[in-house]
């Protein structure tokens, strides 16, 4: 792998941080607040590998100006015994060739049901609890909602109608969760938090399947069985399919 090889794949990995950065496909790896870096580090690796590809290009046209036709007709002598001696880098190089090719074919899909059901709920205390406002039914997120109804135990809750948006994953038992996964940074941190749903709940739940559900808080409380973490419950009234959303990832947690 020569200079101008090592340029080509320096600006086929700038493109495809781009590619990534200007779409949602980002969001599968980091979080939100992270694309003007990732499309940063896309213009400067494009940039590398133009600036490496134009001085190597001089450099070779420097070098064969130089050459006298002596010089040159007498290092074609000494090419079958220079070559004996010469180092070629090793083909195992184009391995790093790989990773790109998956960052460009391959898009993985967002943590599911399979990281959740293997992983304990990893909800956190709140610093504070702001006012919610007067809407019928109220939008939470998972997170938001779980934080609420087990360190405040439901104070702020009482009385009002919740709606929810979640992908479903079922536990040992076939528990019903509709889990978020938060987000610190990046995709390898992720951490599920798990709301348990009770109540008028749909006969046939598909794992990773992306639910909307309102329902009302109770103060039911159970043990994820992975970390003996707190999972409070929803008494669900109505539970529809929902789309994925652009951004799968709860990201409440760097608010």
């Amino acid at each position: 792998m020569n200079r101008q090889s090592q340029s080509a794949v320096l600006f086929l990995l700038g493109a495809a941080l781009l590619h990534a950065g200007a779409t949602d496909l980002y969001l599968r790896y980091v979080k939100a607040g992270l694309q003007p870096l990732l499309l940063a580090a896309g213009v400067v690796l494009i940039v590398t590998a133009l600036a490496t590809w134009w001085y190597e290009r001089r450099r070779t046209k420097r070098h064969h100006h130089r050459a006298a036709p002596q010089v040159q007709a007498q290092a074609d002598d000494q090419a079958p015994a220079s070559a004996a001696h010469s180092h070629p880098e090793p083909r195992v190089a184009w391995l790093l060739v790989l990773p790109l090719l998956a960052l460009i074919l391959v898009a993985p899909p967002a943590l599911g049901s399979y990281s959740a059901t293997r992983t304990g709920t990893a909800l956190q205390e709140p610093l504070a609890y702001p006012s919610l406002p007067a809407t019928d039914p109220l939008p939470l997120g998972v997170v938001d909602y779980a934080g609420r109804a087990v360190y405040d135990h439901g104070r702020t809750l009482a009385g009002r109608e919740v709606r929810l948006t979640g992908f479903v994953a079922l536990g040992h038992d076939g528990t019903p969760y509709l889990v978020r996964m938060a987000l610190n940074c990046c995709a390898a941190d992720a951490q599920p938090v798990k709301i348990g749903l009770s109540g008028r709940i749909p006969p046939v739940l598909q794992p990773d399947a992306w639910l909307t559900v309102t329902g009302v808080y109770t103060p039911r409380v159970a043990r994820d069985p992975v970390n003996d973490g707190p999972i409070p419950f929803l008494q669900v009234t109505q539970a529809k399919p929902a789309p994925t959303p652009g951004d799968p990832y709860d990201e409440s947690w760097n608010n």
